[in-house]
């Protein structure tokens, strides 16, 4: 299971970044997704059911490895 402090926090620097959660398991799935305007942040973290985030679009990203950006 992740460390319950393995956060993102997602900056959107363009409307309609898209946010994706993907399942843990034999089969990865989509399970949950988020479409960001502008300037919004969001805060995501790890979980027993959330293995991988996918991120569409321009952001700015931090995590406990340092500040990244995506889409440049």
């Amino acid at each position: 299971m992740a460390d319950s402090n393995d956060y993102i926090v997602i900056k959107a620097d363009e409307d309609g970044v898209n946010v994706i959660g993907l399942t843990r398991g034999t089969d990865t799935r989509f399970h949950h997704s988020e479409k960001l305007d502008k300037n919004e942040m969001m805060i995501a973290q790890f979980t027993e059911h959330t293995s991988a985030i996918k991120i569409r679009g321009k952001a700015t990203l931090q995590t406990a490895h340092g500040e990244m950006r995506n889409g440049e």
